[in-house]
């Protein structure tokens, strides 16, 4: 049996919460009940003041860090950044992430049974926003003990989840870190969105999204879009420097696989379309498309971050197309002019959006300085 490494968080299992007090969501509806699933790494310190919230991203869960099993192939989702010794030390901090509301891993959403009806709530599940999330997650600290977090994490997704908590709990936040985010989607981001929506809705098997009462997966839509998906979170460099224009064959002049990309996009998308849900997918994409929290300020962001009261870190990475620097200087010029303490880095990076998730160095030596930042603000041992 092979040992884990000494910075892992070791062996780890879901821990589940279940909810009877109703959650009033922006939507409009209600959700009578609902059951988050979560794990969490290191000891809850005495005074409650170590507690670090991970927010996922997209496609993520609550799975980001350590194994499940000692054999397990594969670790956490962000387990380059969470351990003993690593970013996030789990030798100082407490570490919290959970699967969101409308997600497949274990939370309510909408393979769960609607209590209503008695069966699933398939694409009956209400639309869910990024301020769902966060006061669920609030309710979930509640439960655990945590009146505030030392800090609350994220990239992509989980960045505007991170910035909706500066202004929702402002009390309950000590220090923000936004990780290849932006305040609000561009409409060419919205556009990619919807193609991967339409791709699912489209495919015959969706059945108007009741695809699980008719004993049927839209596979090939949720693989269309997820491919589509994939390409945005690559750089050009980095698909060139992987794949280049490599064959894996010969040229058959067809449309059979024959370059190494097609063949890398086409097991992506395989591979997603069996372990997610398309409902699911149809939710988060639309969650995305919705947060704007300057929009309720007439477009003014600085007006909008003026509730916040934590030190933010904002990072970005050069070859990010889908949220390129420039929309992490949006936030960083509005933080500043809104009179809020923050710090701003963008790493050079080939990786593309896909960075956030990967440990490159010097992102690593400023997150971690970051973290150890927090450690010393929250006068935890050790730092």
């Amino acid at each position: 049996m092979p040992e884990l490494a000494s910075d892992s968080v070791g062996v780890v299992a879901p821990q589940t919460a279940h909810f009877d007090d109703p959650l009033a969501l922006a939507c409009g509806k209600t959700l009578p009940s609902y059951t988050l699933v979560y794990e969490t790494y290191g000891t809850l310190n005495a005074d409650g003041t170590n507690a670090v919230l991970i927010c996922h991203a997209l496609s993520g869960h609550h799975h980001a860090a350590g194994r499940h099993h000692q054999d397990d192939r594969k670790p956490g989702w962000w387990d380059a950044h969470i351990g003993p010794g690593k970013s996030i030390d789990t030798n100082r901090f407490f570490v919290v992430s959970l699967n969101n509301l409308g997600g497949c891993h274990g939370s309510t959403g909408p393979l769960s049974i609607n209590p209503e009806t008695g069966r699933p709530w398939g694409p009956d599940f209400p639309m869910m926003t990024v301020s769902d999330w966060v006061h669920s997650q609030a309710r979930l600290a509640d439960r655990l003990g945590i009146e505030r977090f030392a800090a609350v994490v994220g990239g992509s997704l989980g960045g505007m989840q991170v910035m909706q908590w500066a202004l929702d709990y402002p009390e309950r936040i000590a220090h923000a870190a936004v990780i290849a985010a932006t305040p609000r989607l561009s409409a060419q981001n919205i556009a990619f969105n919807e193609v991967a929506r339409q791709a699912i809705r489209s495919d015959p098997d969706f059945h108007d999204g009741w695809y699980g009462e008719h004993g049927t997966l839209p596979r090939r839509g949720l693989k269309l879009a997820r491919m589509v998906g994939h390409i945005t979170y690559l750089s050009e460099t980095a698909m060139g420097s992987k794949f280049g224009r490599d064959l894996r064959q010969d040229l058959g002049y067809g449309y059979e696989v024959e370059f190494q990309v097609e063949s890398y996009l086409r097991h992506q998308g395989d591979t997603f379309s069996e372990s997610f849900d398309a409902n699911t997918y149809l939710l988060m994409t639309k969650a995305l498309d919705y947060f704007d929290p300057a929009a309720p300020h007439g477009g003014d962001l600085a007006a909008a971050l003026a509730p916040a009261q934590c030190p933010f870190l904002v990072v970005s990475f050069s070859t990010d197309w889908r949220f390129p620097p420039w929309r992490s200087r949006e936030l960083v010029d509005a933080l500043v002019r809104a009179d809020k303490p923050v710090s701003y880095a963008n790493i050079d990076s080939p990786h593309g959006h896909d960075a956030f998730l990967l440990p490159e160095p010097r992102y690593q030596a400023v997150f971690a300085g970051f973290m150890a930042r927090v450690a010393r603000d929250q006068q935890l041992e050790g730092s």
